[in-house]
């Protein structure tokens, strides 16, 4: 592969790439101001269940959607274990205010593990009702036991709390864990013991503050915020920062859909049953603490009846073949960006080659092979190109020598020597600008694919998805850019010589702070493209073209 065109080529493609994510940013629209004030009554005509109408009230208000201040005490709290997950529910609200994930290390002190929910970002998981009377998350609620265990044989667990709002009206609260499984369900009872109908409506949030998560490098990008899905307008990316500014490109209700907080390979997420009604809302809580939740409306309970509404919680990794079983759209919490079309196949690809080799760098090395040997036929016009430009250089130099400062002259004189050659000098040009998105795709498949997480390949390299500890793979793969610009014609242009000597360390130091992942495959693809560079250029020579014969 060109290495000069490459590196112009990429710098070119990542800045106009990194233009379009901040005008799009810039010119979204401001859409409806979040859930601050009365809810909107919906429009739709099937709907027979009409519409919140009650007030959000301020933090400090009954019924208020905000979390509970200050630190549950230990014997406030209901400890919960299963197989998968290690919750701790806070007695006031019944919120789950921890939720350790037994399978998954820390990021950064791997002989922990991963905690998704905790105080240490202020991230937790709240559900209540709307209606007068009626406990919240600010409410008191009963637990039988403060430690459940999900035992051996057991598939299932529930942990039942109860409250009591005013006028004989009790609601239970269960949570029901599955063995294996990231999904809790929640499920509010509402028992009417009142002589008056009761209309109420169940709330269900997510409060995190804006703390990126714990390895978070600027070098490698990724999202922090809400996600909402419905049909209409699908999946939608919402930042903090929109959130706080009131912008909501996302429909306010919809009979289908999900709402959740995106992180780098995890996810929280409400999931409720399809065609159900359900309010969307984004508010701002404080300087830095956001909810993104739903608002759900019960049917209406008579005197002396009861009513049951449960909706999904899902905390746990980003896997796309489950999170694609529970919920149409979750997987796309798996961000490939723009290419997300030509990244989903070769994430395909990587996992089927894993299955059959079993570690995720030889995956990778496989996988690279197989992307150059799809291109080889674009290559090898690249190569060929380049042999040509080859044994034009010595005439170009003397052209230059010839001609001096006057450049326009200088260049109609190396058009028409082309011409003459029949030689495209962009004829390299073109092999490489189609590889181009092949890479960007398989940057975001390796940056973003949660099953690369920790994951080992050999010796040193411990995490194909954090950068090499020792830095060896971005020195290899720095000395491999030097060989492949050896390889290269020079151009005949002074300054752009140097410029190309330095360039290949200059743009090899970047990927000091790459995924080893990522680094591994430039190092292969580089190696590759030494081999069949090597290759091509030898066949031209016993040819007689590399050496100017005809």
């Amino acid at each position: 592969m060109d290495t000069q065109r490459l590196i112009l080529i990429l710098i070119f493609c990542f800045s106009t790439f990194m233009l379009i994510q901040a005008w799009q940013r810039e010119s979204r629209g401001p859409g409806s101001p979040p859930v601050e004030g009365e809810v909107a009554k919906s429009k739709s005509s099937t709907d027979a269940t009409p519409k919140p109408t009650v007030k959000l009230e301020l933090p400090t208000a009954p019924g208020s959607l905000t979390p509970t201040q200050g630190k549950a005490k230990v014997s406030d709290l209901v400890h919960v274990t299963t197989d998968v997950l290690a919750v701790d529910i806070d007695t006031v609200g019944a919120t789950i205010v921890r939720a350790e994930l037994l399978r998954h290390r820390a990021t950064e002190d791997t002989t922990k593990n991963f905690v998704l929910l905790g105080p240490k970002h202020s991230y937790s998981a709240q559900s209540g009702l709307i209606g007068e009377g009626l406990p919240n998350h600010h409410s008191r609620f009963e637990a039988a036991a403060q430690k459940y265990t999900l035992r051996d044989g057991e598939n299932r667990l529930e942990v039942r709390l109860e409250a009591h709002g005013s006028g004989g009206i009790v609601v239970r609260k269960t949570l029901i864990f599955e063995r294996s499984s990231y999904l809790v369900t929640i499920r509010q009872e509402i028992q009417n013991s009142n002589s008056r109908v009761v209309e109420p409506y169940g709330y269900y949030q997510l409060v995190r503050d804006d703390k990126p998560p714990e390895g978070t490098s600027r070098m490698v990008p990724s999202f922090t915020g809400a996600a909402i899905y419905d049909h209409k307008d699908k999946y939608k990316k919402v930042s903090f920062e929109d959130i706080a500014k009131g912008k909501t490109p996302y429909s306010k209700s919809a009979e289908d859909g999900w709402i959740g907080i995106v992180q780098h390979y995890f996810l929280g997420a409400w999931v409720v049953p399809q065609k159900v009604m359900r309010e969307f809302f984004t508010k701002r809580l404080a300087d830095n603490l956001y909810a993104v939740g739903l608002i759900i409306p019960f049917n209406k309970v008579e005197p002396g009846a009861s009513v049951t509404q449960s909706v999904e919680l899902y905390l746990g990794p980003q896997d796309q073949n489950k999170l694609r079983s529970i919920a149409e759209g979750l997987d796309l919490t798996v961000d490939y960006g723009w290419l997300t079309v030509i990244a989903v196949p070769i994430f395909w690809v990587l996992k089927t080659i894993h299955a059959g080799v079993g570690n995720w760098g030889v995956a990778i090395i496989l996988l690279t092979v197989l992307i150059k040997s799809l291109f080889y036929p674009l290559s090898a016009a690249s190569y060929r190109s380049m042999a040509k430009m080859r044994v034009l250089a010595p005439k170009l130099q003397r052209l230059k020598e010839q001609y001096g400062s006057d450049r326009q002259r200088m260049q109609q004189a190396m058009m028409e020597l082309y011409k003459t050659e029949k030689i495209n000098p962009l004829g390299g040009c073109l092999p490489i600008v189609v590889q181009i998105p092949v890479f960007i795709s398989l940057y975001w498949v390796l940056l973003a694919s949660f099953e690369l997480r920790h994951a080992p390949f050999i010796f040193w390299i411990h995490d194909l998805a954090a950068k090499d500890p020792y830095y060896i793979l971005p020195i290899l793969m720095g000395a491999s850019m030097i060989i492949q610009s050896r390889l290269n014609p020079e151009p005949p242009d002074p300054v752009q010589a140097k410029v190309m000597k330095i360039m290949p360390i200059a743009f090899s130091i970047f990927f000091f702070f790459f995924p080893a992942g990522l680094v591994l495959y430039w190092l292969v693809n580089n190696i590759l493209s030494i081999a069949q560079q090597w290759h091509i250029t030898r066949g031209l020579e016993r040819a007689g073209i590399a050496h100017g014969k005809r």
